[in-house]
């Protein structure tokens, strides 16, 4: 899997609402591959990949008041 890399400038504010739409979309695929579709089992992995990327890249570069508000925002998540 050689894709092209390529940078963007991005908020870290922009960098969330990315992040809360790629968990939101997650979730609708997750339903639907559940239900049995192949597609989307197959794009539910392909979101999930880049919401690692995109964590791997927050952890790495991110200030820690937005690391721990994204900490929070994972646990709210998980527990609801």
């Amino acid at each position: 899997m050689f894709e092209k890399q390529q940078k963007l400038d991005v908020t870290a504010d922009e960098l969330a609402v990315i992040q809360a739409a790629l968990h939101t979309q997650a979730k609708i695929l997750n339903v639907q591959a559940s239900a049995g579709g192949n597609a989307a089992r197959r794009r539910l992995n392909e979101v999930k990949r880049a919401l690692a990327r995109i964590s791997q890249q927050v952890e790495g570069t991110s200030p820690t008041g937005y690391r721990r508000f994204m900490g929070w925002f994972g646990f709210s998540r998980a527990s609801g």
